[in-house]
């Protein structure tokens, strides 16, 4: 967004469409996605994993780990602590690789504005 300077302010959607199509906003967009795909698709496949598992894996996931802990259930409460995990880890990243981005990005459109 080196061209800063060329008018951000006058029409906001011109702006809007400016900022959208400068390389940091792309790059933005791109180490959010590195981030989200993946991650998004290895919750769900274990997600199946754990309802395949309930469903065809009666036997497996009803054996008693100690007491009246099974399999089961800590497969279940695994599914708390991965959701646990994966939002710490995006803070993590986020705080890492997208705030310094968005906002240099939107230092640079609210200098523009003024």
């Amino acid at each position: 967004m080196s061209d800063t300077g060329q008018g951000l302010g006058a029409d906001p959607e011109s702006d809007w469409e400016k900022v959208q199509a400068s390389p940091e906003f792309t790059e933005l967009r791109r180490r959010l996605r590195v981030f989200v795909f993946p991650v998004s698709a290895l919750f769900l496949l274990w997600y199946l994993l754990y309802v395949l598992l309930a469903d065809y894996a009666t036997a497996f996931m009803s054996t008693k780990l100690f007491g009246n802990i099974t399999v089961g259930l800590v497969f279940g409460l695994l599914q708390f602590v991965s959701t646990f995990v994966i939002t710490g880890l995006y803070v993590r990243y986020a705080n890492r690789k997208l705030d310094p981005l968005a906002d240099k990005i939107r230092h640079e459109v609210e200098g523009a504005e003024r």
